[in-house]
């Protein structure tokens, strides 16, 4: 076996920054890897002014340059970065802002208003990551208004074959009766779609079903040999086990099936990733193995299209948030096996 080569481009409280989180990792035309992330100024929480950062590296991710900014709303708060590698050599980064103070606990109860409640934006860079773009909002295309809390990915974003960007998004419904609409329940997940390389956005297939049986939330996806578009997410709800997924067969515009339990991936509820590797075909899913806790980072794989999963790689056993499948800390298909 391949020995696997370690780096780390972001370490908490150093740069500015108390902590970071979010990770996204996309390899550009030139061969440079860009590592995204959330920089959180003051502290880990989910709100406050938290800004997109990234690192480049033009090594395979052996060594990181400078930390920039790609994405900054003032002091409020600009994340969940969900970058994507055009065929033109363009990066497009899609990502989230809301006002400082707004927490997902006051946007779920309807407490937040349009303006400060979760925005949807869009810049980009032709420079290979060097330079970014005035942000673009494109929230009347991407979100319905009933909706609450919202959130792309977290992770990278994709173009399918077809040239169409696909964005894994996720959302929470109005609650009904005296729920307070902080209920799991109320999750829901959709995908954004553009066929004019990040010009238009439209919304793609919905699901989001108040039955408490599978709750999508947030929701990774891949690109199948086939040509079908793979989505894995996180439930937290009657369903066996923590992960549930699903197919397209139409570029995310709408699901062969709604989601599933995928019983096979054990796990905490927590955010995972899915990489489809070529030569060989294999589909990679990253995050926590431990059943109860964010700990034993483990990469597992699949040959039947997700169906099946098997550890491929434990990257360690000590507590762990998350490493992205496709990151530097797996250099190729090679070192899983």
């Amino acid at each position: 076996m391949t020995r696997v080569e370690v780096s780390v481009p972001f370490r908490a409280g150093q740069e500015g920054y108390a902590s970071f989180r979010i990770p996204a990792v996309v390899a550009t035309a030139a061969g440079t890897l860009l590592a995204f992330c959330e920089g959180r100024v003051g502290s880990r929480d989910d709100f406050g002014n938290i800004d997109i950062v990234l690192k480049r590296s033009t090594d395979g991710g052996l060594t990181w340059g400078p930390l920039q900014v790609a994405a900054r709303n003032g002091e409020a708060l600009a994340g969940n970065p969900a970058p994507v590698v055009l065929d033109t050599g363009r990066i497009l980064l899609v990502h989230i802002r809301n006002a400082a103070l707004a927490t997902e606990d006051a946007i779920r109860r309807g407490k937040v208003s349009a303006a400060d409640g979760r925005r949807v934006w869009v810049c980009h860079s032709d420079d290979d990551g060097l330079t970014w773009s005035s942000p673009r909002e494109i929230t009347k295309q991407t979100k319905k208004t009933a909706w609450r809390w919202y959130a792309t990915t977290p992770g990278h974003a994709l173009q399918l074959g077809t040239g169409r960007v696909l964005v894994p998004a996720n959302h929470s419904l109005p609650p009904a009766g005296t729920d307070t609409g902080t209920e799991g329940t109320y999750n829901g997940g959709h995908c954004l779609l553009s066929d004019d390389r990040g010009e238009t956005w439209r919304i793609g297939y919905v699901d989001d079903r108040p039955d408490n049986y599978v709750n999508v939330n947030e929701t990774t996806a891949a690109e199948l040999p086939d040509g079908r578009v793979y989505f894995n997410t996180r439930t937290d709800s009657a369903a066996p086990g923590t992960r549930a997924d699903a197919c397209s067969s139409d570029g995310g515009r709408t699901l062969d099936k709604p989601f599933r339990p995928q019983a096979g991936l054990t796990g905490p509820v927590v955010e995972g990733s899915v990489l489809q590797l070529r030569d060989p075909d294999v589909l990679l899913y990253s995050g926590p193995a431990d059943p109860g806790f964010r700990a034993l980072m483990t990469v597992r794989a699949s040959t039947d299209d997700g169906v099946t999963w098997r550890t491929a790689h434990t990257v360690d056993g000590l507590p762990a948030a998350q490493v992205r499948a496709g990151s530097p800390h797996v250099r190729s298909a090679h070192d899983l096996y």
